[in-house]
């Protein structure tokens, strides 16, 4: 049986690192994909030899994801089964407050560079269809929207949205579209302030809510989960739960909790 194949962006750390593992110890063929050549070789070294290869991509470089995509290919032997758009930074704080820059790079890395990973791995899941997947990472803030991460929230509901309608899309082609929906998760990206107007870190205002830090290993647990199963969406972590099941059953309370935020969330 032909080994199979994954590509991942963001894959220098945090979630695509873990996803890199989990698909690595089940004997899969792994593309790590990020800017982050120091840190790709990191995750490189957690593998298997001979399991993985490495590809610098800035996914808002559209040719970029062409090129990486058919090296990526040739590396793993001619055929690409998943490819997971992974790659995201966070932002937060109020929108009056951010910059242009701020806001136009994390729209073109978190929405854009998703979109343009989609139509880049297209004809390559095709041609592994049936079976063969694209897995996005959605979040929580994809469930409702976050008070103080409005431009973050508004990428994920993009991501959410790509995926359901890429999922009807795709279909007829017998390519799967999946993607999670993660709460906070216990990676590098918590370390870093929301925003460049802040001095605080996104970890410490998440303890400092109360709320839930999830360990990257189950982040890893649903991306295969969610490429062997028929969910649409995979909520990871009890905030995402908790999150998804009061903006199904209890919006009003969700919106009112919202609006009663004194210090909003950048993160």
């Amino acid at each position: 049986m032909a080994r199979k194949a994954i590509f991942i962006t963001g894959g220098a750390s945090g979630i695509g690192r873990a996803v890199a593992q989990r698909f690595g110890r089940e004997g899969w063929f792994v593309g790590i994909a990020d800017i982050n050549e120091a840190g790709m070789a990191e995750t490189a070294a957690l593998l298997p030899a001979g399991a993985s290869s490495i590809h610098k991509l800035d996914v808002r470089d559209r040719a970029a994801w062409d090129a990486a995509l058919a090296d990526f290919a040739r590396a793993a032997g001619g055929g690409i089964d998943v490819v997971f758009n992974n790659a995201g930074i966070p932002i937060g704080g109020q929108l009056a407050d951010l910059g242009v820059d701020e806001v136009e790079r994390t729209l073109d890395i978190n929405l854009k560079g998703v979109i343009f990973g989609a139509q880049a791995a297209y004809p390559w899941l095709k041609r592994s269809a049936p079976g063969s997947c694209l897995l996005n990472t959605a979040s929580a803030a994809g469930i409702y929207g976050t008070p103080g991460a409005s431009v973050y929230t508004a990428t994920k509901f993009g991501v959410r949205g790509l995926t359901e309608s890429l999922d009807a899309e795709w279909a007829p082609d017998g390519i799967e579209v999946r993607d999670l929906m993660p709460g906070f998760i216990d990676t590098p990206l918590l370390d870093h302030a929301p925003n460049r107007a802040s001095n605080e870190d996104i970890r410490g205002r998440v303890k400092e809510a109360g709320l839930e830090i999830t360990p990257v290993s189950q982040v890893a647990d649903a991306a295969w989960a969610a490429i062997h199963g028929q969910k649409l969406h995979t909520l990871v972590g009890a905030t995402a739960r908790k999150l998804a099941f009061g903006a199904r059953w209890l919006p009003g309370r969700v919106r009112k909790q919202g609006r009663a935020s004194l210090r909003p969330l950048g993160g």
